[in-house]
């Protein structure tokens, strides 16, 4: 004899879930309107592109491929609950999440990143009054000994940046270096922190071999003071720093004339406990090319500051339920 029992979703995910958190986190409906713009049922089953996001929200907080995405929103019932599907509603497959992805699009999503912020400046966990920069590495997927082996047919000189877009797969990545012996193939990512909260205020992508006192004009703040490593203590950082409003506090190189080692212990200080956000990071692109990139570090700094967030309003004793 078989039994029927009616279950809610709502009664299958934990109080203290931490789906549930992020939930409350951000008010998201203020973000429809980007969303909207790129709305199409037709291409996206009738799942509706809100509902999407909040998938593409899980997918990067999980690391999942698309693939993997697919089964995790077959079988995790806390997930169907956050991006509001019904326990027994078909969840998109693999495919839905490329096409959605392509339709915001990277400057959409610039704007959603940019409200998100916006909304944490209300609550009044950024202020911009000290701010953490630096730069790291993305390393892209290439097979670069079978792309010089072309070069070498091709009888180039070298394989270098110069002509590397003929011969690879990602046309936009270069080659970069730090400190004259780590070098590596792709992009650079730049990324500004605001130090009263450890949330993230901008970031940017550009090829590897973009500086990082070049890259510091894409993500520096409009005031207070820049804290940054030696990579940023020339005068053109300066100067970029100067004209966004904003104050330079970087440490100078040995052979730099006004050099204070106390002023740079102190400013080490400063930064470290911040180095944190890049820690935990992946350093390997899914993507090929510098807008696809670009989105994809936009939705890391979304899930990093969802994360964030809820355990600042914890600590600081908001209500998130």
């Amino acid at each position: 004899m078989q039994q029927t029992e009616i279950i809610c979703l709502e009664d299958l995910v934990k109080q203290n879930h931490n789906y549930r958190k992020f939930a409350n986190v951000f008010n998201f409906k203020k973000i429809e309107t980007y969303l909207k713009k790129a709305e199409s049922d037709s291409a996206y089953k009738g799942y509706g592109v809100q509902r999407l996001f909040k998938c593409l929200l899980l997918q990067f907080m999980e690391n999942l491929s698309d693939r993997e995405m697919q089964k995790f929103m077959e079988e995790n019932n806390a997930a169907k609950w956050f991006c509001g599907f019904g326990l027994s509603e078909k969840t998109p497959d693999f495919s839905v999440f490329s096409r959605v992805r392509n339709r915001i699009g990277t400057k959409t999503l610039s704007k959603i990143f940019s409200e998100l912020k916006t909304q944490m400046k209300e609550q009044g966990f950024m202020s911009e009054t000290f701010t953490f920069v630096d730069a790291s590495h993305l390393v892209s997927k290439a097979a670069l000994w079978e792309e010089r082996d072309k070069a070498i047919k091709a009888k180039e000189d070298e394989f270098n940046n110069k002509n590397s877009s003929k011969y690879t797969h990602d046309k936009q990545a270069r080659t970069g270096c730090k400190g004259g012996t780590k070098f590596w193939f792709g992009y650079k990512k730049h990324v500004s922190v605001d130090m009263q909260s450890g949330l993230i205020n901008k970031v940017a992508v550009t090829p590897a071999n973009v500086t990082d006192s070049k890259g510091l004009k894409h993500v520096s703040p409009n005031s207070g003071a820049v804290f940054a490593d030696k990579g940023y203590c020339g005068q053109k950082a300066e100067e970029i720093v100067r004209k966004k409003g904003a104050e330079l506090k970087a440490i100078k190189k040995n052979n730099m004339r006004g050099k204070n080692r106390d002023l740079d212990r102190w400013i080490s200080k400063m930064r470290s406990p911040y180095e944190r956000v890049f820690s935990q990071q992946s350093r390997r692109v899914r993507y090929v090319g510098v807008a696809k990139n670009q989105f994809a570090e936009f939705m890391n700094a979304i899930c990093f500051n969802v994360k964030r967030m809820s355990v600042l309003r914890e600590e600081y004793g908001v209500l998130t339920g």
